[in-house]
């Protein structure tokens, strides 16, 4: 591609992670790029990412893997030195994280990401920067006229949220995330990087280690499969719209193709109108793929939860030519294929004991 360097160096921070991981296995796959993973395998399940990254691509020199935490600037400074591009996954992620403790989700969301943009900026290459931010940066969208029909809410212009919705930072989570945002976005237009941010709706797809705060998808589908109860905070008939891993994977290189067209631009990415459903209507779904009932109990909302969002991702298709490709229900059997494989081969997939050690010696290598 002529608009971009012919030598791709790439930094993932959060590499580890289920977005970060599928990433840096594609870019290993399909392109010639030395790929560095930056990752303080905080979050359960990651070390099985990397495992599996491993596994795959343990033989490739392009590989580099660094255990570290983005709130240690100058780990941070010495790993962007020479990067061309930096894609930035790593976040405190969940609200009830960020409620029970704000001051870490602050050094985290906040003060990681600027640690990440002054490295780059004092770095002189001016790397292209991608930043995953969150739909939760337009608060909870009280104002969106909705009715209820059946077993979801619906918006009355059926419209989704693009990227003129005012923000709205709700909760600590919110307004964190919603801080790394537009220090991102700004560092574009004051000093020049390219910078990318995405605010994302639901993503899911095989590997990722689903949650009750993050992955509801993967979580709510897990628990049925292993015989689990999980809880549902709200009526359940809240919407959200669900893009696949692999759909979220072809941005990024869309993005990055057109860096001269998307450089400093903000982008709402998810699965669309066509992708949005309400958590009993996955519930549901769940229920005609793998034929058993998940078991659930209504809790509590949690602060700022939206009612209703679906991506309105007009913007990025026009700029890029970017479409969802993989429908939710294609998702969820995706997933259940993937479950049923690590179920067959779970004894080969634990985590030996000498897994972190090996990492934590890439790590010391690397420094």
């Amino acid at each position: 591609m002529s608009n971009v360097s012919a030598i791709r160096s790439i930094l993932i921070f959060g590499g580890a992670g289920f977005v970060g991981s599928n990433w840096a296995s594609h870019l290993l796959k399909t392109t010639e790029a030395r790929v560095h993973i930056f990752d303080n395998l905080s979050r359960k399940g990651v070390q099985r990412n990397l495992e599996w990254i491993r596994r795959e691509h343990g033989d490739s020199e392009r590989l580099k893997i660094t255990v570290a935490d983005i709130r240690d600037a100058s780990l941070v400074q010495r790993a962007v030195q020479s990067a061309s591009e930096i894609y930035h996954f790593a976040a405190q992620v969940a609200v009830t994280s960020a409620v029970a403790d704000p001051r870490q989700d602050f050094e985290v969301n906040a003060l990681g990401t600027l640690n990440i943009l002054e490295a780059a900026r004092k770095s002189g290459r001016q790397p292209f920067i991608l930043f995953t931010s969150t739909n939760k940066v337009y608060g909870n969208l009280t104002s969106k006229p909705l009715v209820l029909a059946g077993r979801r809410y619906c918006a009355l212009d059926e419209k989704g949220v693009n990227e003129s919705q005012p923000l709205d930072l709700y909760s600590p989570y919110g307004c964190l995330k919603g801080t790394a945002d537009q220090y991102v976005h700004d560092y574009s237009r004051i000093f020049g990087l390219p910078t990318v941010v995405f605010r994302m709706s639901c993503i899911a797809g095989p590997r990722q280690c689903g949650n009750e705060d993050q992955g509801w998808v993967a979580h709510f589908l897990y628990s049925a499969l292993e015989g689990r109860p999980f809880a549902i905070f709200g009526d359940g008939k809240q919407v959200r719209d669900v893009l696949a891993v692999s759909d979220l994977v072809l941005a990024f290189e869309k993005v990055r193709a057109q860096i001269e067209r998307t450089a400093g631009q903000v982008y709402n990415i998810g699965g669309g109108i066509e992708n949005s459903v309400s958590l009993l209507e996955v519930i549901d779904e769940i229920e005609r793929v793998t034929g058993k009932r998940p078991c659930f109990s209504l809790q509590r909302p949690r602060p700022g939860d939206q009612l209703f969002y679906v991506t309105d991702f007009e913007k990025l298709s026009k700029h890029t030519g970017w479409q969802p490709r993989i429908t939710v229900r294609d998702n969820i059997e995706m997933i259940v294929d993937w479950w049923k494989q690590q179920q067959a081969l779970s004894d080969a997939l634990e985590v030996s004991p000498s897994l972190v050690p090996a990492f934590a010696q890439v790590s010391e290598a690397a420094s």
